[in-house]
């Protein structure tokens, strides 16, 4: 199997003329047989499968079988028990909680030629150096009811209402208990049935790419759900899994570890990867539990792990397998993003694997997101103790190349909703949530929202409930208003995302912990000249006339206020313009008096004077 450009191809079932041919991996197999609705589920009359002595595959021709039928593997296992199970490699399945295998064969056209066109032409500038504000969705619960069709409208025309570059979806591969959000896979290459049939999540695809939105797929090479008719002793023995229980068997999750060593299983997890890259057009996989997969002893205790060869606590196979993924990633697909949620500080995760790295482009941002949530839900009365929950992610903003991350993992379990979170009346906790949108908009690192952060979502999210959606614009305190501004301006301000990972542009301008205030400054390209000033007031009243330091003399035109009566705030502002002026008693370049609402964040834009432009902004 190793090295072959489309595993896919090879391995599943492909209806041909006649019927449709199977193979599959099952080394340690004694017999092989397809049993399905073509044959009455029948194991008389259930198609033999030839064994391949070399690759352990066994392949055949089973007639008569043909698009629809469902279908398992009878696999007679290495001791002696016979096995149903549903095909590793199969496109589409029955919807949970039934687990046959179906035969499909894809039909689908395409017609997203010029987004692909665009994106092998954008390879070339990093996308560190480009704008990513992504919408993360559970398709099951965003609109209950609504199927892949469904919501390649109504998803599409909110995505691009908002004005979001991308949306990430939940692992969209079939799992069998919907409450796992599809984190516990047992599907690999086939999206999930609940919502209908793979050519209509193509089409969700496709519509989203018509529209100028890219699309980010969760993706959980980590571990697979153990079910008997799945993945788990497939032929009898520990075959996908790790067969040393101390590596195979996750005990948080319940679930099983891949033998991340076997390069049978690695063929199968980058050809998992490749699949939904070249089959669905995924823009990116975002790789879930990464942290989990390096770390040997990841919620194990003494006893429970086995060092590596050196002695050490780092898992050499996963590690070796996540660098051969991203490679195979980048050099086949250039454009495609690689994003790796990793919450343990391993070292170089968004560095390239030719220095040692990992080789990700991304890496989610899992301590600014901690600290900043610590610091937001406590009251404003309080947060001056704790200001340095708020600058502690300046000290680590630019050690890899980040995303900033509001997912569902904050919004579950008892977390509350973002909104929620915030302490005082609904009129606080929305106006400050429209306050944290903005300072996550401009903190260094691309940008996440979950699905219902952008209307100020009352409960906590559960897949069984779904969204709480407002019934009129009134109910959603201007966030809906607020955030398609946002992410406007966002899109139209290179200092907010061309240097993004660049430390050295990125300038703290006040920091008050009294005050419940930060400010930053943002610069853009050399030759482009501009900056986005921040100014975030967390406390609980107005601040008027602050003085804080500014990058240099001039008008700076205030171009968003999250107070702005537009967006149901009080109206605090500067009336469109502060001033700064050279103050060179202080040994600042500049100063000017600013004044923000409470719970409320000010974007200030210039640029500076003779260097690109017209000159009008920041001319001193």
């Amino acid at each position: 199997m190793s090295g072959e450009r489309r595993y896919w191809d090879t391995f599943g079932a492909h209806p041909e003329s006649g019927g449709t041919r199977f193979a599959v991996w099952a080394p340690n197999a004694r017999r092989v047989q397809v049993a399905g609705d073509f044959n009455g589920w029948d194991p008389d009359r259930a198609a033999e499968l030839n064994r391949d002595d070399w690759t352990g595959c066994w392949h055949g021709f089973a007639e008569g079988a043909g698009q629809w039928d469902r279908y398992k593997y009878r696999v007679l296992g290495a001791d002696g028990v016979w096995r149903l199970k549903a095909d590793p490699v199969a496109f589409h399945s029955e919807t949970p909680p039934a687990s046959a295998s179906r035969i499909f064969a894809s039909s689908y056209e395409w017609q997203d030629a010029d987004w692909l066109k665009v994106r092998r032409e954008a390879a070339g500038g990093l996308v560190v150096s480009q704008p990513m504000s992504v919408y993360e969705v559970h398709l099951a619960s965003w609109r209950r009811g609504r199927t892949y069709w469904d919501l390649a409208s109504e998803l599409v025309d909110h995505v691009q209402r908002h004005g979001f570059t991308h949306v990430e979806f939940l692992p969209v591969m079939e799992h069998p208990y919907g409450g796992s959000w599809g984190y516990q896979t047992t599907g690999f290459f086939a999206p999930t049935s609940r919502l209908g049939h793979p050519d209509d999540l193509r089409y969700l695809v496709d519509r989203l790419h018509q529209a100028g939105i890219g699309v980010l797929f969760d993706w959980v090479p980590a571990h697979f759900a153990r079910d008997e008719w799945a993945l788990a002793r497939f032929d009898g023995t520990a075959m996908y899994e790790h067969p040393d229980p101390r590596r195979g068997e996750h005990p948080d999750w319940g679930s099983l570890v891949f033998d991340f060593a076997r390069w049978e299983v690695r063929d199968f997890l980058i050809a998992s990867a490749l699949y939904w890259i070249e089959e669905f057009h995924a823009d990116g996989l975002r790789v879930d539990a990464v942290s989990s997969m390096l770390h040997l002893d990841y919620s194990r205790g003494p006893g429970q792990w086995e060092p590596n060869m050196y002695g050490g606590t780092e898992n050499l196979e996963a590690t070796s397998l996540l660098r051969s993924l991203n490679e195979a990633i980048h050099s086949r697909h250039p454009g495609v993003v690689t994003i790796a949620e990793e919450s343990a500080a391993w070292p170089g995760v968004t560095r390239p694997t030719s220095e040692g790295g990992l080789g990700f482009d991304l890496k989610w941002n899992m301590g600014w997101m901690n600290d900043t949530l610590r610091y937001v839900v406590r009251e404003p009365v309080h947060r001056s103790h704790h200001h340095s929950d708020l600058t502690q992610p300046s000290t680590y903003a630019f050690s890899e190349n980040y995303l900033l991350p509001l997912s569902h993992d904050e919004v579950v379990h008892g977390k509350q909703s973002l909104a929620s979170k915030q302490p005082g009346t609904r009129e606080d906790q929305v106006g400050g949530l429209r306050g944290l949108l903005a300072y996550q908009w401009a903190f260094p690192g691309k940008k996440l929202l979950f699905m219902g952060g952008e209307f100020g979502q009352r409960a906590e999210w559960s897949e069984e409930r779904g969204l709480d959606w407002p019934t009129d614009d009134s109910e959603d305190g201007g966030l809906t208003r607020l955030l398609a501004d946002v992410n406007t301006r966002y899109r139209e301000t290179p200092a907010l995302w061309t240097r993004d990972a660049d430390a050295h542009a990125t300038y703290w301008l006040a920091s008050d912990a009294g005050a419940n205030l930060l400010a930053f400054a943002r610069f853009g390209s050399y030759d482009d000249g501009s900056a986005l000033v921040c100014v975030a007031n967390f406390s609980g009243g107005e601040l008027r006339d602050y003085r804080i330091s500014m990058p240099w003399p001039g008008t700076w035109r205030e171009v968003l206020n999250t107070d702005a009566a537009i967006y149901g705030g009080s109206g605090a502002g500067n009336l469109g313009a502060v001033a700064a002026a050279a103050d060179p008693a202080s040994g600042e370049a500049a100063s000017a008096r600013v004044t923000v609402g409470a719970r409320s964040v000010v974007w200030l834009a210039g640029r500076h004077p003779g260097v690109g432009g017209d000159g009008d902004d920041g001319e001193g």
